[in-house]
């Protein structure tokens, strides 16, 4: 089966391009990136702080299949409602570093919007690294749930 969520690594950047077309309005998509009731939902993950702002923080926790828990954290850097978010993201247990991450929210009919985002890491290595887990695997099952959630949640 041909996964929605399409990731494009380029050989030696150290970026990742990932796209997704959802059959949600923009509004909805977007919100399911700032709303932290809905955050907890689709990633599965404990939302501690956002601050839905330019300048806001955030931090969530999550846990592994064996129970560890990780805390995922960041500043937004730029927000600009159903168009772009611009933020830091760290994985504190994990040696990937800071990464910028740059989501691009488009509209594309009343009731389906395309999300691009661009993750920029470190270094190469820390790109091709994180490239090694089941990344594409696990950013499709979140997308998936994510157009899950909202749609149950906002009745779409």
């Amino acid at each position: 089966m041909e996964q929605k969520t399409k990731v494009v690594a380029e050989t030696g950047k150290q970026e990742i391009v990932i796209t997704r077309i959802f059959d949600l309005p923009i509004e909805h998509l977007f919100m399911a990136y700032v709303e932290p009731e809905i955050i907890e939902q689709w990633m599965g993950t404990k939302v501690i702080e956002l601050e839905s702002k330019t300048n806001g923080n955030y931090q969530f926790e999550t846990t592994d299949p064996v129970g560890n828990k990780h805390l995922l954290r960041g500043v937004i850097h730029e927000i600009i409602p159903q168009n772009k978010i611009i933020r830091t993201f760290e994985m504190v247990s994990m040696s990937f570093g800071v990464q910028l991450e740059t989501l691009v929210f488009e509209k594309l009919t009343n009731n389906s919007s395309k999300l691009t985002k661009k993750v920029v890491y470190q270094s190469v290595k820390e790109r091709d690294e994180n490239l090694k887990l089941p990344f594409k695997q696990g950013i499709n099952w979140a997308h998936q749930r994510l157009e899950e959630v909202v749609n149950k949640l906002l009745k779409v």
